[in-house]
């Protein structure tokens, strides 16, 4: 009876796993170096082919959107004249593109003419019959002849810098017009300032005091490749110009009383 009670008195763990418990991570026997070495280097191996794969991504989406936009591009465009040159029996891919493009060159040669202009001239003021093309038609035509080569005075003028919303946080816009505000005591000039709120064809006009308005070395292309970009294509550094007086482009208000 003694050797009977001896023998139900050593725990069934203890028979089986020698007397350690597997679950405690005391008694557990620690890890080899080797395993702990292979875990390590496991996960310095995954941090690099993923830092790489990035890298990978982050190089070639420019690339890969930039080709796909072109090639798009140069599909539509090919688009407008190789159904003609298909019916003509002639199959050359890009030649619709360069007709196109040799296309837009005469285009803008006729309306430079006196009798281009003319019939321009006709087919601006059926539009702007039109109920609601003339608005689209419009829009388009300010940014367009924000960025036309000739300088007119419906373009940018220049680009700005202002106060907005709040004192220390500035907003980019552009300086359409100049406006003489006539008062009792002094007159005052203002410039009437274009802050693009969606891109370029939407945005909020300001009449900001010309002391006011900082006159960053900018030109009208790279403040627009500012704005479209999101800010991306931001100069590191930016140095104000001095102010470029234009008599000829102020309007007078008419006085306060």
């Amino acid at each position: 009876m003694a050797e009977e009670k001896e023998s139900t008195s050593v725990p069934l763990s203890q028979v089986d796993s020698g007397g350690q418990d597997p679950e405690d991570p005391v008694k557990s026997p620690p890890s080899s170096p080797n395993s702990s070495t292979r875990k390590a280097c496991c996960y310095v191996l995954q941090s690099w082919v993923s830092k790489k794969f990035m890298t990978g991504c982050v190089v070639l989406f420019p690339v890969a959107v930039t080709f796909f936009v072109t090639w798009w591009f140069i599909q539509f465009v090919d688009g407008f004249f190789s159904p003609i040159y298909e019916r003509l029996g002639v199959d050359i891919f890009g030649l619709g593109f360069i007709t196109s493009l040799l296309f837009v060159f005469f285009i803008g040669i006729f309306v430079s003419s006196w009798l281009g202009a003319t019939l321009f001239w006709l087919g601006e003021w059926f539009i702007q019959r039109m109920p609601f093309v003339r608005h689209l038609y419009s829009a388009s035509k300010q940014i367009s002849a924000a960025i036309s080569p000739d300088q007119n005075t419906t373009a940018f003028k220049e680009v700005a810098i202002i106060r907005h919303p709040r004192v220390g946080e500035y907003a980019f816009g552009f300086i359409t017009s100049t406006v003489i505000l006539q008062r009792e005591s002094e007159d005052e000039e203002l410039c009437s300032v274009f802050v693009p709120t969606n891109h370029l064809y939407i945005g909020d006009i300001f009449l900001v005091n010309s002391k006011d308005i900082i006159r960053p070395n900018l030109s009208i292309r790279e403040g627009i490749e500012i704005i479209v970009s999101g800010g991306m294509t931001m100069p590191q550094i930016i140095t104000p110009v001095e102010r470029v007086d234009r008599q000829a482009e102020r309007i007078t208000l008419n006085r306060l009383k």
